[in-house]
């Protein structure tokens, strides 16, 4: 099985080279392929001949989608178009990686799979509008929604990840402020990366939810890591209005892992359990 990696420096991708077996793994970077660019994508096909293509690279820094709402689109939306169409014609499986930001955050129980999207910024509407190119090109795709991402490889688009922002914060700040009134499931790229691995060994195509299990505020977040690290910290809950920001966000980020669960399929631990594995790591690695 010959599995090319899209975004294999990230920190998803990074994490996906390392635990994908079976077969030969074609990692690629940007500077490999550009997959806004359709010429830069039918290249790298006829080149490498894939069986799977898994799409980890995006454009997502939520602030700067705003301000190039093209960029976005060409990225987010037609990179995943020319992906699918390439797909179909070399007869390739795409999986691709999609955001729990297509929802407005206004349900108040996790999300499903079947529940509508409405995407509130340009990021989600673009994300969203990947998703429904792949649909509409091929039958062959895996959508993958996930949340609140962080690993031990750097996210190349935002230098790090929240845990190195509170981090950093708990050497430099008398007081940190953390929002207690928007909520999501952060998911450790290590076990997204585990359960990708198996989804593809199955031809259950479809759209799925792959988060690590349970919910919490970006306050209770924060306060997990400081109490994991046994860090003293002068932690305090802010309400979202007190935080500015240029971009709307959803307030309530949290995806259940529904087909996941009826395939009999979820592997994705308790979002504190991998929270926990993920310090430790960190700690082995000399990396706090």
């Amino acid at each position: 099985m010959k599995i090319i990696v899209i975004g294999a420096n990230g920190q998803l991708g990074s994490d996906l080279v390392s635990v994908l077996k079976g077969g030969e793994i074609i990692p690629l970077t940007h500077s490999d392929v550009e997959i806004s660019e359709l010429k830069s994508v039918s290249n790298m096909f006829e080149k490498y001949k894939p069986q799977i293509v898994i799409n980890t690279a995006a454009f997502h820094n939520v602030p700067e989608c705003e301000k190039n709402e093209l960029k976005a689109f060409m990225v987010n939306g037609l990179g995943a178009k020319y992906l699918a169409q390439n797909c179909v014609a070399h007869d390739c499986v795409l999986l691709h990686i999609s955001t729990d930001y297509v929802f407005d955050g206004r349900k108040d129980s996790p999300y499903l799979e079947d529940d509508t999207p409405n995407p509130l910024n340009a990021y989600g509407i673009s994300k969203l509008a990947g998703e429904h190119f792949i649909r509409s090109i091929t039958e062959r795709y895996f959508i993958v929604r996930t949340c609140g991402l962080y690993g031990i490889h750097k996210c190349r688009a935002k230098g790090g990840n929240f845990i190195d922002t509170m981090l950093k914060l708990s050497k430099e700040k008398e007081e940190i402020k953390v929002v207690g009134d928007e909520y999501l499931t952060p998911t450790y790229t290590l076990d997204l990366a585990n359960q990708i691995s198996e989804l593809i060994k199955t031809d259950s195509y479809g759209l799925y939810h792959i988060t690590n299990e349970g919910s919490c505020s970006w306050y209770e977040f924060a306060k997990a890591i400081f109490d994991i690290l046994d860090i003293k910290v002068n932690l305090k809950e802010i309400g979202h209005k007190e935080f500015y920001s240029t971009v709307k966000r959803p307030p309530y980020s949290v995806l259940e892992n529904k087909r996941l669960k009826s395939l009999g399929i979820n592997k994705m631990r308790n979002w504190k359990d991998a929270l926990q594995r993920y310090l430790l790591e960190r700690k082995r690695l000399n990396l706090i």
